[in-house]
């Protein structure tokens, strides 16, 4: 298996430590798959400051291919945190950086590179909202994390075009998370799934609910933890489903044990600072 995440990334500057870790989800979903056994790639947009440049030496430190990457001159991308009790709290950034300016359009090479991916992953973040018809087209499997920015017609629009779809729902009960993820799924992703801190998180397939409680820890940083959790759960259920060809009907037990593995790897995400360590003096 051979997966990529295409789209943002940031450095998250932490400002009680005066630290920075890179991160940012499309990022993060190519290191997390690195983490867990996977060949994984990047595409992305870089700056050319301090902050691309620890990027960039990151990556390549994990073997995480980064050879479609585009770089332009500018600041790169960053989100500012603070910590309390050990859960993020972003206070500021800058929008994403160069990537504003210069946004991803996928074109004929990069397109058939895609292709040697089983699924891309990207965020709402990424600025590619025009592009994932392209990714679509080209056969792989798609997933998109949507945070908790998903107006209505978003979704209509985005949700055609993705096969997995990650909400985070912090704040909402659990009646209203099972009624978006029916929505998102009515729209078109085969899979919607909805996390909800503490909670726990709940996956629909369109034919069942799935809920899986956390594996609590006493966390060090919760950033990533949505990221990790997304990712984990997405490599260990196309990783069974590669192994075990069963009929939808009984996909149950893949789908409960990918859950599992998940909030497994979500809560050790938990014990590192920043989204995957690597934290330099800004």
């Amino acid at each position: 298996m051979k997966v990529i995440g295409i789209g943002d990334n940031v450095v998250d500057k932490y400002m009680d430590k005066n630290e920075m870790y890179p991160g940012g989800n499309a990022l993060n979903f190519g290191v997390y798959s690195k983490q867990l056994g996977i060949d994984s790639a990047y595409l992305g947009v870089f700056g050319n400051d301090e902050a691309s440049e620890h990027i960039r030496e990151t990556l390549m430190d994990l073997d995480i291919d980064i050879s479609h990457c585009r770089q332009h001159e500018g600041e790169n991308g960053y989100a500012l945190v603070n910590l309390v009790n050990g859960d993020r709290v972003f206070v500021g950034g800058n929008q994403g950086g160069v990537q504003k300016d210069f946004p991803i359009h996928l074109g004929s090479m990069d397109l058939e590179y895609i292709k040697e991916f089983q699924i891309a992953h990207s965020s709402i973040y990424s600025g590619i909202e025009k592009e994932l018809k392209k990714l679509k087209d080209t056969g792989i499997l798609v997933s998109f994390d949507f945070s908790d920015e998903f107006k209505e017609q978003y979704l209509k629009e985005i949700c055609p075009n993705i096969d997995f779809s990650l909400l985070s729902c912090g704040g909402l009960s659990e009646n209203e998370v099972r009624n978006l993820l029916k929505r998102v799924h009515s729209y078109g992703s085969s899979f919607a799934i909805g996390t909800m801190g503490e909670l726990g998180s709940i996956v629909y397939d369109g034919e069942s609910f799935y809920n899986q409680k956390p594996h609590f820890v006493e966390p060090v940083d919760t950033l990533g933890a949505g990221d990790s959790f997304f990712t984990a759960f997405i490599i260990h259920y196309l990783k069974e489903i590669e192994i075990e060809i069963v009929p939808v009907a009984e996909k149950g037990p893949i789908i409960k044990r990918s859950l599992d593995e998940a909030a497994k790897f979500a809560a050790k995400t938990c014990l590192v600072e920043g989204a995957f360590g690597y934290g330099v003096p800004f």
